[in-house]
């Protein structure tokens, strides 16, 4: 048997090491990162200021009718059923705390409210500058 009769072999090793790191790494930070969607919000003529609880449910609908409950990115005409489905995590009594583009139109904010009101959550509020 020669030196030209050999097959090579492929090691892998190093490779599924390097990968198995990255994947650690991966783990560890991602439920560190958040993600928060730019909105602009009009100004507001109420001088007091209502802050969010890390419990609150906070519903943000951007200037492309996009609307993220807690994070969670939903469809505009979806948004009663998800938010009927999620309903259950979230205390009635609680506030609720709605951040709105003020590049919408005045129906769209409407109907986000309405939808929280009709099921069942009583206090809301419209969060401005």
């Amino acid at each position: 048997m020669s030196f030209l009769d050999e097959k090579p072999e492929l090691n892998i090793t190093p490779l599924v090491d390097i990968m198995l790191v990255l994947l650690a790494i991966l783990m560890v930070t991602a439920p560190s990162i958040t993600y928060e969607e730019n909105i602009n919000l009009p100004k507001g003529s109420q001088k007091t200021n209502s802050t969010a609880t890390l419990k609150s449910l906070i519903i943000t609908v951007n200037s492309k009718r996009e609307i993220f409950i807690n994070e969670k990115k939903f469809n505009f005409l979806s948004f009663v059923d998800n938010l009927a489905i999620l309903k259950p995590q979230f205390k009635l009594d609680e506030p609720i705390f709605i951040r709105a583009d003020k590049e919408l139109k005045y129906d769209d904010v409407i109907f986000v409210l309405r939808a929280v009101k009709n099921l069942g959550f009583s206090k809301v509020s419209l969060q401005t500058e």
